[in-house]
């Protein structure tokens, strides 16, 4: 028991990685040690790595450099997908002492018997192929909303991605653990839960740690609905193949589920879908928003997309841009597509250029505060409850709607954390949107 040892944290990447950096915060604490604020002096720091741009890469030294800043001697620790997939680079990283990949991170305090400083990172990591249990994680503490994980690993083989190599195989929470963890995090008074995987549509495979199915997104859907206590329950991002009918015309009538879905799409050219070995084609995904939009007619819908994937002419980059102009979206996450060792497509010919994969990021950028724009515009007039978040900025407190609408109003630290009914009147000048109350 190191009971005087002080532990931070710093996450890279996705929501799942939130929620797996929160379970593993909780394990040190229930070892003795004290959780402080990466910005302070700590014995261990604790990088919780991803793999999905370039950028990423870069910003792990960076993070390791200011760690040693605060305490030259401290331990490093790199977790996650990049200490998975490249776990020699990490280790090889100045300062860096022990990197532990997909079924170790959730050990790492058994890992900590010495914390000499190494000359080189110890590594930790098992083959991918043997990832085949789940630890079922939620983030929780620092905001309005707790991130809660179902589901894990991809058995998809997009060919640009590396989250299978990084995560392994498809598999699920057991449904009576999720339900246990989403009444947990509801009895501490967090208001909403953001249910969150690599591939949660897929959810209920993997369940019993082989490929068999007890339940399905669906089942999942429909038990959460029950839990009591659960004010909000936002889907984070769903397959255009896995999102059904029937979860659609479940969400539009249930109790807790809010109008917002963020379904990935990366091209809107059948040609690159194709490509890109995914799973559906856009007739698909036109399908799933216009049923979104029958029976949630003030849904927010977010789109992923990617640019400059090899083979993208001008002509493939514009069929994306106009179909999703046309389309009734709300907004856009654009993707700038980065090369990734042991991929597919980093063999593909028809390179796009950089600079040409920089200005079309640009343009749809630009598409996004577009329609944006246009979503908060439609919803004016309309009555909504927001959630209020925690913090005071620049004088002000800001809270999300249901379907996903940024709003502010003056600084009121009453508001935190609580829930209001109101009315949407103006766009402000920084974009969000101000309301009265009902």
């Amino acid at each position: 028991m190191m009971s005087d040892k002080k532990v931070a944290f710093y996450t890279l990447g996705c929501k799942l990685n939130f929620s797996e950096t929160s379970t593993i915060a909780r394990n040190f604490v229930n070892e003795g040690y004290e959780k402080v604020p990466f910005e302070q002096a700590a014995d261990i720091y604790v990088i919780n790595t991803c793999s999905v741009t370039d950028n990423a890469d870069k910003r792990f030294k960076s993070i390791v450099k200011n760690a040693l800043k605060k305490n030259e001697s401290a331990f490093l620790i790199a977790v996650g997908c990049y200490a998975q997939l490249k776990p020699e680079e990490l280790a090889a990283v100045d300062g860096v002492d022990l990197v532990l990949g997909a079924t170790e991170k959730f050990k790492v305090t058994s890992y900590l018997n010495d914390l000499s400083k190494n000359d080189l990172g110890e590594v930790h990591s098992c083959e991918i192929v043997d990832v085949d249990f789940y630890v079922g994680s939620y983030s929780i503490g620092d905001r309005t909303r707790a991130f809660l994980k179902v589901q894990d690993g991809c058995d998809y083989k997009c060919t640009y991605c590396t989250i299978p190599l990084a995560r392994g195989i498809s598999r699920s929470d057991k449904l009576q653990n999720v339900i246990e963890n989403a009444k947990e995090i509801s009895s501490k008074g967090i208001k909403e839960i953001v249910l969150t995987g690599v591939n949660i549509g897929d959810y209920g495979k993997g369940e019993f740690g082989n490929k068999k199915h007890e339940h399905t997104f669906l089942d999942l859907v429909k038990e959460l609905d029950q839990v009591k206590g659960i004010h909000r329950l936002r889907i984070s991002s769903i397959e255009p193949n896995l999102l059904k009918d029937e979860t659609i015309d479940f969400v539009s009538k249930s109790n807790s589920f809010v109008p917002h879905f963020h379904i990935p799409l990366q091209s809107g050219s059948d040609e690159l879908l194709k490509k890109m070995k995914r799973r559906y084609l856009k007739n698909t995904y036109t399908n799933r928003v216009h049923r979104i939009k029958k029976v949630m007619p003030n849904a927010c819908i977010g789109v992923d997309v990617i640019v400059g994937f090899p083979g993208e002419t001008d002509e493939l980059f514009l069929e994306t841009y106009n179909y999703l102009n046309d389309l009734d979206v709300s907004y856009l996450h654009v993707f700038t597509y980065s090369e990734r060792p042991n991929t597919e497509a980093v063999d593909f010919k028809d390179v796009v250029p950089k600079k040409i994969r920089a200005k079309r990021s640009k343009m749809l950028r630009g598409l996004s505060a577009k329609k944006r724009r246009a979503f908060y515009e439609s919803q004016l007039g309309n009555t909504s409850t927001v959630l209020f978040e925690n913090e005071n900025k620049e004088g002000y407190i800001q809270g999300f709607t249901e379907n996903y609408v940024k709003v502010k109003t003056p600084w009121n630290p009453k508001l935190k954390n609580t829930l209001h009914s109101i009315t949407l009147t103006e766009i402000d000048e920084d974009g969000l949107v101000r309301f009265n109350f009902k």
